[in-house]
């Protein structure tokens, strides 16, 4: 099917129409390191800001010069200013200065912009497309035309609309793009126009960008694939102005895996997709989005046990799609909802095989597993935890020490300046290892800081192996209850020098969450590394 249908040619606006979102900046650094994790992922053509509108668009474009890529950078600006003449117009100097491969220059198509923006006639804006794309295609290899507000243009005047893209065409113009800049249209109109507008305006390939203001950014764009153009634009993960724009993460495997169509990206490149998609929010330093498509967390993860017995039979049962072809995985959830055929599932990923769903072991550790999310423990962000869990259950587990209780002292100290304080805490925790029993103090920021230093002081000399794992990321949710009487959940992200795990803690006492989290991890490792327990 792919081999019969024309090639769609991928467009990236994250380094512009992505920084235009909320909570979003990105450094000139932020911008080159993208840029080329786009190029390798296999995007056609990456536009990289606005040269001239501000300084870190034109320094990113000073040093991307310097850099090789497989694809082709944009750089993207606007049409000439009314009564300036393109040659004195300052911003298609700086487009033109960027010197890149590619230029796209975006221009009124809807009236209601021309007259009350613009503060135009229509003439004179068609002229402002044509003298714009003229004077840069005797300049530049390629030469886009984003016209923007086009769908509401249409809906509005649509003779005026399909003139402003055939002044474009007359002008030099390499391709069309038509913008749903506002996010209003919906598919079956934008279908229905994109098909009339590829026999009004033949002869020259035209591509699609939506935003997402209806949540329709990412079916639009398919649907405008459908209609006939040949060039999509978007973001990774859908970051941008308002609601954001159409997201690349989910519209590139809609494209290649289920309509069959073509793309710069190697079905190889495209197990890439997930490792991207969460880079990505590192990057720009937000929250993945768990229940994104393809890429998300969530998205392979099964909690039911009806949909896990069918997924262990047959993956296609409640799967659209094989995760690994976009690198993602498929994850076993475990929780009050669980039946054993997801217990025996999620133990198998844990390489414990064997486990039939008539032994006893295993139905005590459903219970005692659907009894403590009942108390607020949450395994499904916990791996860590419930494989000790399980372990246990089915006698797997050594016994490396043992926990007597703990003392934490929070303060506020001077530094010999009655204005200049700080705070700081000491632990002292009891344990015993083996038949040695231990009594030891530590200092810390905070008193979980100070109970990490004096547990693993008070258990180095036996476990040595357990200097080099770090407290990675620290989060509190607070559960029932009334106050500060609720219960907590502490969810603690640990990592050393070859893996990452995480573990949780359930208390009405911070600190004791945070304790009981914390003697997990450490049994964990110590499994994890083969250690043998002391005797």
């Amino acid at each position: 099917m792919g081999d019969s249908l024309p090639r769609i040619v991928l467009y990236d606006t994250t380094l512009r129409d992505g920084s235009q979102g909320e909570g979003i900046q990105f450094s000139v650094e932020d911008k080159l390191r993208l840029a080329q994790r786009l190029d390798e992922l296999g995007v056609d053509v990456i536009e990289g800001g606005w040269p001239g509108a501000n300084s870190r668009d034109s320094l990113f474009f000073d040093r991307a010069r310097h850099l090789r890529f497989k694809g082709r950078l944009a750089a993207f600006g606007a049409t000439r200013r009314p009564g300036i003449r393109p040659e004195d117009d300052a911003g298609l100097r700086g487009l033109l200065q960027a010197e890149t491969g590619v230029i796209t220059v975006f221009g009124k198509s809807w009236l209601l912009h021309v007259r009350e923006s613009l503060g135009i006639q229509a003439r004179e804006n068609l002229d402002l497309v044509y003298d714009t794309i003229d004077f840069l295609k005797k300049r530049v290899g390629t030469v886009i035309f984003d016209a923007e507000h086009f769908f509401d243009g249409y809906k509005d005047d649509p003779d005026f609309a399909i003139q402003v893209l055939r002044a474009a065409q007359s002008g030099g113009a390499d391709a069309l793009t038509l913008c749903d800049t506002n996010g209003g249209t919906l598919v079956f109109e934008l279908e229905e126009i994109v098909q009339k507008t590829i026999t009004l305006v033949p002869h020259i390939p035209l591509g699609i960008h939506c935003h997402n203001d209806s949540g329709l950014a990412v079916a639009n764009t398919l649907a405008a694939v459908r209609a006939g153009v040949l060039q999509v634009q978007g973001t990774i993960n859908g970051i941008g102005e308002r609601c954001g724009n159409a997201n690349l993460t989910t519209v590139i495997p809609n494209l290649m895996l289920k309509m069959g169509r073509e793309t710069g990206i190697s079905r190889e490149r495209l197990q890439s997709l997930t490792r991207l998609s969460r880079w990505m929010d590192e990057l720009v330093n937000r929250s993945p989005r768990k229940d994104q498509p393809f890429v998300g967390r969530a998205a392979f993860a099964h909690k039911g046990g009806i949909h896990v017995s069918a997924v262990v039979k047959n993956s296609r049962t409640y799967e659209h799609v094989d995760p690994e072809l976009v690198g993602n995985q498929r994850r076993i959830l475990i929780s009050d909802q669980a039946g054993r055929s997801n217990l025996i599932a999620r133990l198998a990923e844990f390489g414990i095989h064997g486990v039939v769903a008539d032994d006893p072991k295993l139905k005590e550790l459903l219970g005692e597993i659907k009894d403590l999310e009942n108390q607020g423990y949450q395994f499904e962000g916990a791996d860590a935890s419930f494989e000790l869990r399980a372990r246990r259950a089915l006698m797997q587990m050594p016994v490396y020490f043992e926990t007597e209780g703990f003392r934490v002292i929070d303060e506020r100290r001077s530094r010999g300046n009655d204005d200049d304080k700080v705070m700081g805490a000491e632990a002292t925790v009891k344990v015993t290892v083996g038949k040695t029993a231990l009594h030891l103090v530590g200092e810390g920021a905070g008193p979980v800081d100070a109970l990490h230093t004096a547990l693993l002081k008070a258990l180095e000399w036996a476990y040595p192996g357990i200097r080099n794992m770090q407290l990675l990321d620290y989060k509190v949710r607070i559960l029932q209850g009334e106050g500060t009487k609720a219960k907590v959940r502490v969810l603690i992200e640990w990592q050393d020098e070859v893996r990452q795990w995480s573990t949780v803690g359930v208390s009405d006492h911070i600190i004791a969450a945070s304790y009981d989290a914390m003697v997990e991890a450490v049994n964990y490792k110590l499994f994890k590394d083969q250690v043998d327990q002391v005797s």
